[in-house]
Parts: C-alpha cells; structure tokens; sequence
C-alpha cells in the first residue's frame, strides 16, 4: 500500500496541479500542503476528504486515500444485485427501455455489461456476448476486424477512450494490454468527416452506422456506482433505424 504523501503526490501529478494551484484550490497554505506531501505533517479526515474533493479523486481512490492517511474507508462498493441497488437499477432499466427500439446497455469500470435492453443483446449476441461480459475482451478478440467496415477508426477512437478513462480513475492495469491491442490497427487513412465517428457494422448483409451517449450519475455516493456509464446507440442513417424497428417489431409479434 502506498503512504498517504505518495498518493497525494500522485494524484496532484495526474491532474497537473502545482502544489501553490492546489494549496489555493483546496484553500489551504502551501507550506502544509508541502508538509503533508513530505509526511512531516498528518492529516485529519477531513483534510484527506477536501483534497481528494479538489483533485476529483474517484470514490473508489478517495477510500484508498483515507486508509493510507490511517482512516476508515468512506464510500462503500454495493453489488449491483443488493437491495439498496434497487432504485438505480430500476431508472437504468425505465431508461433502457425507453431508448427502444436502439441498442442500450449499462457498463461497469471494467466495461462488463450489467444491464442492456433487447436491441443491445440482439445485437451483441452476434459476438456471443451478453449481459455479465466484458466488452474488453470483445475489443482484443478476432471478431471485430472483420465486420466493422471502419475498424481502425474505431480502435483508435477505442484506445483514446480507455486511456482517458484509465487517467481519470488513476490508471486501470487491465486497460493498458486492450489499449495495445487497439493501437496495433492500422492508422486512419482518411478520417470520417462528420460529427461523430460512427461505429459501422455489416452483418447477416446488413450495414449498421451506429454513435453512441454515455451518461452517468450526477451525485453517486458508492463507489461502484461512481463508475457506472450507461451507453445509448442511435443510428447515422435512416437504413440503420429502419433494421432496429423491424427488429423490434419482430420480436413483439407473438409466436403462432
């Protein structure tokens, strides 16, 4: 376990702050900041809770910081299946599936798959996978080069965005050999020129030009929720949306 001064400095590294930026962000003088980046000085709970605060320290990091200081843990890691859990997984759920007749899912830290409507597995039951995998291990599968038709913009758009989540979080070990195998893809030649870089997927002789949402919670208070990210995928084109409502509107037909 790393002291409390090598964590601080640490994540003051990783935001790019100063220790006179961080002193005056946190409100404190710089003189203890120094002290407590040196371990001459201790600091109480409350200190390690308002620097972490200043540093936008994800939960789960803010409860190392507190146990390396010698304080008990903050935020709690509830399982997705507890009670309490309850009334997040019911608005994840209402959102899901108000987002029919498009793929929706819900993902954890490590991009496994907690909850996804109809259309999403649809989808990605085409990759045999569902609801408890890890997108992660689709991605360094060998099943997205060959029917992504614009693979290396979308590994590459992938890398960026896992490593930009590994920072934020304070680095993500499992990431770092996805994100290697994602930049092995041959670099874009011509980069799309719209608004977004869509995802475009040929299946069962079907184009598919998909873009997706992400959202989080707003005010999270357990760390595992902290990291939740819910993705909605619209379509690009008309074709696109016109296969996901014929999908839809299959599986709603009773069977005879």
């Amino acid at each position: 376990m790393q002291t409390f001064p090598d964590t601080l400095r640490h994540w003051r590294n990783l935001r790019r702050f100063s220790q006179l930026d961080l002193a005056n962000e946190a409100g404190i003088s710089s003189r203890h900041l120094s002290f407590l980046e040196t371990g001459r000085a201790r600091p109480s709970r409350e200190m390690v809770v308002r620097l972490s605060e200043t540093l936008e320290v994800p939960l789960e990091a803010r409860n190392d910081m507190l146990t390396a200081a010698g304080f008990a843990a903050r935020y709690r890691s509830a399982d997705w299946t507890a009670e309490e859990m309850a009334p997040v997984r019911a608005a994840v759920e209402k959102t899901l599936a108000n987002h029919m007749p498009m793929p929706g899912l819900a993902v954890d830290r490590l991009w496994t798959i907690r909850m996804a409507n109809p259309a999403a597995l649809a989808l990605f039951s085409s990759f045999r996978v569902g609801v408890g995998d890890s997108l992660l291990d689709l991605m360094v599968s060998d099943a997205l080069p060959s029917v992504v038709e614009n693979w290396p913009e979308v590994a590459h758009h992938a890398a960026k965005r896992l490593r930009t989540e590994s920072a934020a979080e304070g680095g993500i070990p499992k990431f770092a050999p996805v994100i290697a195998h994602l930049e092995k893809a041959p670099k874009p030649i011509d980069p799309a020129r719209t608004p977004v870089i869509p995802t475009i997927v040929v299946l069962d002789n079907q184009r598919l030009s998909l873009f997706a949402t992400i959202a989080q919670f707003g005010t999270p208070e357990d760390a595992a929720l902290g990291s939740l990210k819910i993705e909605l995928y619209f379509p690009m084109d008309a074709e696109t949306e016109q296969v996901f409502k014929a999908m839809a509107t299959a599986t709603a037909q009773p069977a005879e």
